[in-house]
């Protein structure tokens, strides 16, 4: 499998704190990896240098062969990475299918994204199947803001799913959720990591070794460990920094 995104020396400074130091990491075409670590260490400051949220202090970013360390998140998204965030980003008041139709028209034209969506067969079309495969077209007409929380977070993942991406991030998509509602999320997530390429940020590290493919640990900025999940899970080091001193 090819690479798809790299970080050469990715290094971030707030004022006289460094975030992330010096991270060199890396993702093949079609790999599910989980980025892990203590509180503090890093894992959202790096999630939004990926996707241009934040600039770097130094280091690069290199997606498709291409430097985008400098690029803005418009131009980011436009490329090919699409994120869903911890704190839903949804229109409250559009249904749910005027949420991810608005998401893939978006890739299309820059204009008239609020005109009726009855006169876009494409887009009804590609919604329709997004919504299939996230489990919510029963509730196609809803009104969003009338959703539940893990509801809200599967169409989080519908929206990012309608730009076509070719690398997504999902930051921390079982916060919050039921047991049920989580066990819907991790199906979720295997069904969708079969054709996409998936960095997650995961804190329950059951979901966290159910779906990877490789684990990333990040510690104090810095990257401590990468492997499968059982390398992970026998690294003595990562053990006694996140894990308690456990193996789970």
């Amino acid at each position: 499998m090819e690479e798809i995104l790299k970080t050469i020396d990715l290094s971030k400074n707030f004022g006289g704190l460094t975030a992330v130091i010096k991270v060199n990491f890396s993702i093949k075409q079609g790999d599910l990896q989980t980025i892990i670590g203590p509180n503090g260490a890093g894992k959202s400051t790096f999630f939004k240098l990926i996707t241009g949220e934040i600039k770097p202090s130094s280091g690069q970013v290199i997606f498709l062969d291409r430097d985008i360390t400098f690029l803005s998140q418009t131009k980011i998204s436009h490329l090919g990475i699409a994120v869903a965030y911890q704190i839903t980003n949804i229109f409250p008041m559009l249904t749910v299918f005027e949420n991810v139709r608005v998401a893939a028209q978006s890739r299309k034209t820059t204009y008239n994204l609020w005109s009726l969506a009855s006169s876009h067969g494409e887009w009804i079309e590609q919604s329709t199947l997004i919504l299939e495969e996230i489990g919510l077209i029963d509730l196609k007409d809803e009104v969003a803001a009338n959703l539940s929380h893990g509801d809200r977070k599967r169409l989080e993942i519908g929206i990012a799913l309608a730009t076509k991406p070719k690398l997504l991030l999902l930051d921390e998509p079982t916060a919050g959720l039921s047991p049920h509602e989580t066990r819907q999320t991790i199906e979720l997530i295997k069904k969708i990591a079969r054709g996409l390429t998936i960095i997650l940020v995961e804190h329950k590290m059951k979901v966290v070794m159910e779906v990877s493919n490789t684990i990333t640990v990040l510690h104090h900025g810095q990257l401590l460990a990468q492997g499968t999940p059982d390398d992970i899970r026998n690294n003595a080091e990562v053990r006694r920094v996140y894990l308690g001193g456990v193996k789970c």
